[in-house]
Formats: C-alpha cells, sequence, structure tokens
C-alpha cells in the first residue's frame, strides 16, 4: 500500500523501466504519460521487428509519432527527437520466444531495469488458440524465467483482465483464479502441449492431398484470371486461412468448455497461474482492466487507438447495421477509461508488491456502475441528433433494441445469412448485366452485414451479458492512501467519471471522428475502392473484346 506522505512521480525518478506492448492502446499512453510525468525516467521498449521495419523505427512510426504524444511534441517544439532519444532505448525482441528473442546485450539492458511493465498481449477476442498461448499465456513466464536466468529481481507489473474471473455471477474478488472456489484445477503446462499438438496436426490437415486440391480450385474463385505464381501464392493463403480457423474455433471451443468467454480471457487466466508459478523470487504485480475505452482526459479527452470492443457494435448500431444486440438492460457494462488504467499501473510500478503477488483490478461496475440499458440510451439519443447519412445523403434511423437473449440474435442472424448466400448462388446462373447486375450486388453487401453482424454477436455478446461484479478493494486503498498531488496528477478513481457525459461528450465524438462514417446530409461524394470498381464492371456501356489468336475459344485461323 502507499504510504500517505509518498508522491507517486518522485518514487519512480530516476529509474529505469522496461515496457512490453508499447505500440497498443494501453502501452503507447503508458510511455506518453511516463515520459511525461515521472521525471527522469529512462524508458527500455521491447518491440518486435516488423517484416521490413526494424524495431527503433516502429518505434518512432507507431508510438512517437501518434497523436498521443502531441502535448509533449508542443513542450519540447524542435527538440522533441533528441528529448525522447535521452528517455527512450528500444530493443528488438519477441515475448513468443524464449529469451524474449533478445540478443546477449539487449538481455543486459532489459535485466537493468528496476521495474518491467508487461502490457504485450493478444487482445483480439477471436485469437488462434496456439497465437493466445505462446503471447497472454507464455509472455509473462518468460519475462520471468529470463529474470532468474540472469538472478535478478526487478518488479514485474503484469497486465492482465478482469475477465480471467470467466462466465461467473456476483462478486469477483482481487485473487488468483487458481486460489478461489471457481478453480477447475487446469494445468497449464498440459494446455501448452495440447495448442502446440493443434496447430501441428491442423497444419498437418492443411496439406492432404484433398485439402490442397480444394484451395487449388478456390484461388481462381478469389483471383480471378492470373498467372501460375498468383494462384500459387493464392492457394497459400487459403491455406494458411484455413488453418488459423481451425485454431480460432479451437480457441472458443476449449474456453467455453472451461467456462471462459473466449480464448483471450482463457488464456490471460491461464497466464497468471503459470507466472506466479515461476517466478521464482521477482516480486510481482498483477493489474487487471476491464474493458478498456478511450480516454477520459489523459492524453487528451477522446483519445484512442484502434477500435477496442464497443466501437464497431456502436458504428454498426448507428449505420443501421446492428438491428439487434443481446444484454441484460439492468445488467453493467464494465468499462473504464484508458488513462486511468495508465494511472493505476504506474501507481502499482510505484508501490512495490506484497510479498504475495499483489492483484489489482481496475473496475468501475462495483462503485460507479454503467447499466446496459442507460448506455444504450444515451447512444441512441446521440445518434438521434446527431445521425450519420447514407450514401443519398439521408439521416439512418437508429433502430430500437429490445434486449433479446443472445441466442435469438444469432438464430435471426444466422436464417438471414443463410437465406442471402442461397440468394447469391441463384444469382449467379443469371446473365451478369443490367438489374440481375445489381441485385447481386446488393445481396452480396447484405450479406457481408449480416456475417460482421453475427461476428459481433458471437465476439462480445457473452460480455454485454456478463453478470459479475469486480472488485476493486485494493485499487481504492491505494487511492485512499494517496495525497492530493498524488491524485491530481494520477486519477485512478473509477467514480470520477460522469458516464453520461463521457458517452456523449467524448467518447462517442472520438469513435465518430475515428471511424470515417458520413456525418453530414448530401450525397457522397466519394465511393470506397470495392463500389467504384463494381460500378465499372457492372457498367451497361462497358463491353469486352476478345482476340483469340490461338484457337483456345475458336476453331478459326483468323478472328
Amino acid at each position: 500500500m502507499i504510504e500517505q506522505s509518498t508522491v507517486i512521480a518522485e518514487s519512480l525518478a530516476g529509474k529505469r523501466i522496461a515496457i512490453t506492448g508499447s505500440t497498443g492502446f494501453v502501452g503507447t499512453a503508458l510511455v506518453e504519460r511516463l515520459i511525461r510525468s515521472v521525471p527522469d525516467c529512462e524508458l527500455v521498449l521491447l518491440v518486435r521487428d516488423g517484416k521490413r521495419t526494424p524495431a527503433a523505427r516502429r518505434t518512432k512510426r507507431e508510438i512517437l509519432n501518434n497523436d498521443a504524444f502531441d502535448r509533449l511534441r508542443e513542450m519540447h517544439g524542435a527538440e522533441f527527437d533528441s528529448a525522447m532519444e535521452s528517455r527512450i532505448t528500444t530493443v528488438a525482441g519477441d515475448v513468443t520466444q524464449d529469451d524474449l528473442g533478445l540478443s546477449e546485450v539487449d538481455q543486459q539492458i532489459f535485466i537493468s531495469c528496476n521495474v518491467i511493465i508487461h502490457s504485450a498481449a493478444a487482445v483480439s477476442f477471436d485469437s488462434p488458440l496456439d497465437s493466445a498461448v505462446e503471447i497472454n499465456l507464455l509472455g509473462p513466464s518468460r519475462i520471468a524465467d529470463l529474470c532468474n536466468k540472469h538472478g535478478v529481481t526487478p518488479h514485474l507489473v503484469a497486465v492482465s483482465t478482469c475477465y480471467v474471473a470467466g462466465n461467473r455471477r456476483g462478486n469477483a474478488p482481487e485473487a488468483l483464479v487458481s486460489e478461489g472456489p471457481f478453480d477447475i484445477g487446469l494445468d497449464w503446462r498440459r494446455e501448452v502441449a495440447a495448442s502446440r499438438r493443434l496447430r501441428s496436426d491442423s497444419d498437418a490437415a492443411s496439406r492432404e492431398p484433398s485439402r490442397l486440391q480444394k484451395f487449388r480450385s478456390e484461388a481462381p474463385t478469389e483471383l480471378g484470371a492470373a498467372g501460375a505464381p498468383a494462384l500459387a501464392a493464392k492457394t497459400e493463403q487459403i491455406r494458411e486461412r484455413w488453418v488459423k480457423d481451425k485454431l480460432v474455433d479451437a480457441g472458443r471451443a476449449r474456453a467455453a468448455s472451461v467456462g471462459w468467454p473466449d480464448a483471450y480471457a482463457f488464456t490471460k487466466a491461464l497466464g497468471e497461474q503459470a507466472l506466479t508459478d515461476v517466478k521464482g523470487d521477482v516480486p510481482v504485480s498483477i493489474v487487471r482492466p476491464s474493458i478498456i475505452e478511450s480516454a477520459l482526459a489523459e492524453p487528451k479527452p477522446g483519445w484512442i487507438r484502434g477500435f477496442r470492443m464497443a466501437e464497431p457494435v456502436i458504428i454498426a448500431y448507428a449505420r443501421g447495421l446492428l438491428r439487434e444486440f443481446p444484454g441484460v438492460p439492468e445488467g453493467t457494462v464494465d468499462v473504464i477509461p484508458v488513462d486511468i488504467v495508465v494511472a493505476s499501473i504506474i501507481a502499482v510500478a510505484a508501490l512495490g508488491p506484497d510479498k504475495a503477488p499483489a492483484i489489482t483490478q481496475v473496475a468501475s461496475g462495483g462503485v460507479n456502475p454503467l447499466k446496459y440499458r442507460a448506455l444504450v440510451d444515451n447512444v441512441s439519443e446521440w445518434f438521434t441528433a446527431n445521425p450519420v447519412y447514407d450514401s443519398r445523403g439521408q439521416p439512418i434511423v437508429v433502430p430500437e433494441w429490445r434486449f433479446p437473449g443472445r441466442g435469438r440474435v444469432q438464430d435471426q442472424l444466422t436464417r438471414a445469412k443463410s437465406i442471402l448466400t442461397k440468394s447469391e448462388k441463384v444469382l449467379q446462373h443469371l446473365p451478369l448485366r443490367g438489374r440481375q447486375a445489381e441485385w447481386t450486388a446488393q445481396i452480396e453487401t447484405k450479406r457481408m452485414e449480416v456475417e460482421r453482424a453475427l461476428t459481433y454477436v458471437e465476439l462480445y455478446g457473452l460480455y454485454t451479458e456478463c453478470e459479475a461484479i469486480y472488485q476493486v478493494d485494493n485499487l481504492m486503498a491505494n487511492w485512499n492512501a494517496l495525497d492530493e498531488t498524488d491524485r491530481e496528477d494520477f486519477n485512478f478513481d473509477p467514480r470520477s467519471v460522469d458516464w453520461d457525459f463521457y458517452i456523449t461528450q467524448i467518447h462517442l465524438p472520438s469513435i465518430i471522428q475515428h471511424a470515417r462514417v458520413k456525418t453530414s446530409p448530401g450525397p457522397s461524394k466519394s465511393t470506397n475502392r470495392m463500389t467504384r470498381m463494381r460500378k465499372q464492371v457492372l457498367d451497361p456501356q462497358r463491353q469486352v473484346v476478345v482476340f483469340d489468336l490461338e484457337n483456345t475459344l475458336i476453331a478459326s485461323n483468323v478472328v
């Protein structure tokens, strides 16, 4: 716990802090906040080399060039680049590799840190099982292994998720799942071995002659007329996609079978267990946020990087594509702004852990609940007053959600998808000209919209129906021990969020800006690439000329 007079920034000043996952949403905000609010600390960023972009260049392009750094850029002016270079060291590594994929020199840099904040994660709810296992389950323990190998004991702060609690109801305490009444005795080592076998078996199955022939036959359909190299590359792409789909399905099935909503929460829970098993003398703290959304205030109101869980659903609703979505009207949607999460991580890093792994949940539901009905009402009223416009310049009227069960919505969307797919197949036998072509294009668009809506329901439906209340006793004890300076500088009190104001004045305007949807009347002056290509191909004035020089179509000497 924090002592009454402790100042967070002073306790971390001059420290060397390593961060994984710095190119992600939380990681980028964390880097910016530490640089701006903690004087003289040095950051070591573990960044994976890209296919064509080395790690150091990724740091500049994906982190420092982000608009999160606008305040720092304004503060330093022309000296911004040199100021960042003096505070940040990038090491090329990968949490899926032993020794984090670090060279001997970079290992020494990494283990010299006083604090390691591990925020790297496979955050997609539909990650392939093997990928989620290697990153979420084994990533934290690989850091502990490296520290133990070199005999060092930095404070390791591992960022997890509240949803390690699984599909439970009622209070979810700040405690290890493996030590609670809901533990079912899973062996994380066996789960790792099983996922690796599944990857190997799926890859082998994808190479069976009958499947390879099927992939080859699908390639021309997706690619059209193309040469042998392009078709071969497309065939391999289809094979890899097939393997990935198998592993995604396996992750969902395995997680559901043992009480978690998806592979993300499942592997995060086992990752906590693995870390506590192998940590040795490394002091560990675990921070569990709930659903992380745009910033309340830092680095600026509404700041967000990439779409999170709620944004795709909200945009689909605003565009009239999502007519229904499951959820419990009086249930709690546990969301938390990213700057509250970042401030809590920094506070935990400054405290130092207790002897046992200290767990801090960063959630709002237990102390400042946002009800699902209130969220939907706010979103509906906002888009009624600020509608999105269709391609003809007409305002889209948002639907009224009736909070049906998830199974009912899935059944409706599945039936709609089946009908549209059958209609597409019928129209494929008609000449692709004129009105038939327009029908085909419209049905294809509608099918894609239904598929997208079905994906949202499958991925996020369980979260809107979640009835767990995440306890934040440790979080609030830390907050209550802060002095006024720290409370002003590092706000991580969930009670400070006015949800009506946050949703309507901060979050929704921000995601509309990032979504690039049409927000003014009048016909659209631009169309997307697919629409333009389709219009060109289906133009009734378009003609085709065939030069048959090798008797491939017509047995004649001259055409």
